[in-house]
C-alpha cells in the first residue's frame, strides 16, 4: 500500500490511492469518510485521462491513527508532503466539504506555484462558525451537539447523522446500502479524529486564505444540502474568489458526489478541460 511520511512535530503516515496517467487531480475527502468516498470520480477521471490521487487524512481510512495534528494547519501541511514528495505539478486539488478547508488553507499557507486550478464541492469555507463578524455562520450549539453526541455514542450518531448527509428518509430502502457502505467507512475511523475535526471545521476561518485565490477555482453546491448549507458556504466562497465559477446542483443533499455522482462528474471534466 503507498504511503507518505509527513514531517512536523505530529508526524504520522497517510494512505494514497492512485490511478491513470497524466494531469495529476488530487481529491481530498470529508468528514467521516475516506478515499472510499470517491469510488466514481476515481474512475471518471482516470477514463478522461487523469492521474487520480486520492489520500486518506490522518486519523481516517488507511492512514496512521495519530494523538495529534487535527487542524488545518496540519493538515494542509500533510496535503503540501503529499503534494511535494510525489513531485505533483500543474495539479488541480479538490475538496469536498471538510476537504474544502484543506484547499483552502493550503493556497493560503504555501500558494498556487504546484496548482493549476482548485475545486471546492460541498465545501465548508469560508467560515462556518457564527460570530459577531460572521452573523449568517451556524450557531456553535450545533458543532457543540455534534461533537457531544460522537464523543457519548459514536457509532449511535452516524447511524443518525448519514441519512441527513445524504438526504435520504432513515425509515426508507432507498439508499439502504450506500447508508451502509458510508458507515462502514466512518466506524474505521479513530474515535478521537472523528471529535476533534469537528471542531477544526467548525471553527476555522478561511476568509484571509480564499482572499489568496489566483487560480481558476470551481464551486460546487447543492440546494439542498442539510449539512453545509449553501448560503453560507458555497454562495460565499464563490462571491470571495474572484473569477469563480459556481455550480448549484438542484436538489442535491450535501453527499452529491453519490447521489448525484455523474452530475459531478461531468461538471469536474468540464473544468478540468476548459
Amino acid at each position: 500500500m503507498p504511503y507518505i511520511e509527513t514531517s512536523g512535530p505530529d508526524a504520522t503516515d497517510l494512505y494514497y490511492y492512485e490511478q491513470g496517467q497524466g494531469q495529476p487531480v488530487v481529491l481530498i475527502h470529508g468528514w467521516p469518510l475516506s478515499h472510499r468516498m470517491w469510488e466514481s470520480q476515481i474512475t471518471a477521471l482516470s477514463e478522461a485521462g487523469y492521474r487520480v490521487i486520492a489520500y486518506d487524512r490522518r486519523g481516517f481510512g488507511d492512514s496512521s491513527h495519530p494523538t495529534g495534528g487535527y487542524d488545518y494547519d496540519t493538515f494542509a501541511a500533510d496535503l503540501n508532503d503529499l503534494i511535494t514528495q510525489l513531485d505533483l505539478r500543474d495539479a488541480v486539488i479538490a475538496g469536498f466539504s471538510m476537504g474544502g478547508g484543506e484547499v483552502a488553507r493550503y493556497i493560503g499557507r504555501y500558494g498556487s506555484d504546484r496548482i493549476a486550478k482548485a475545486m471546492l464541492l460541498g465545501a465548508v469555507p469560508p467560515f462556518l462558525l457564527k460570530t459577531a463578524d460572521n452573523p449568517e455562520g451556524v450557531d456553535k450549539s450545533v458543532f457543540d451537539g455534534m461533537l457531544d453526541g460522537v464523543k457519548s455514542d459514536r457509532i449511535g450518531f452516524l447511524g443518525g447523522f448519514f441519512p441527513t448527509f445524504y438526504g435520504l428518509d432513515a425509515g426508507d430502502d432507498k439508499g439502504k446500502e450506500l447508508l451502509s457502505f458510508s458507515k462502514w467507512i466512518a466506524w474505521a475511523a479513530s474515535p478521537l479524529a472523528t471529535a476533534q475535526c469537528i471542531v477544526a471545521f467548525g471553527t476555522t476561518d478561511f476568509r484571509a486564505d480564499l482572499a489568496k485565490f489566483t487560480v481558476p477555482t470551481l464551486v460546487v453546491h447543492g440546494d439542498a444540502d442539510q449539512v453545509v448549507p449553501i448560503e453560507v458556504s458555497g454562495q460565499r466562497s464563490h462571491e470571495l474568489i474572484a473569477g469563480s465559477r459556481l455550480e448549484v446542483i438542484a436538489g442535491a443533499p450535501h453527499g452529491f458526489a453519490a447521489t448525484h455522482a455523474q452530475q459531478l462528474n461531468a461538471l469536474m471534466l468540464d473544468f478540468l478541460k476548459s
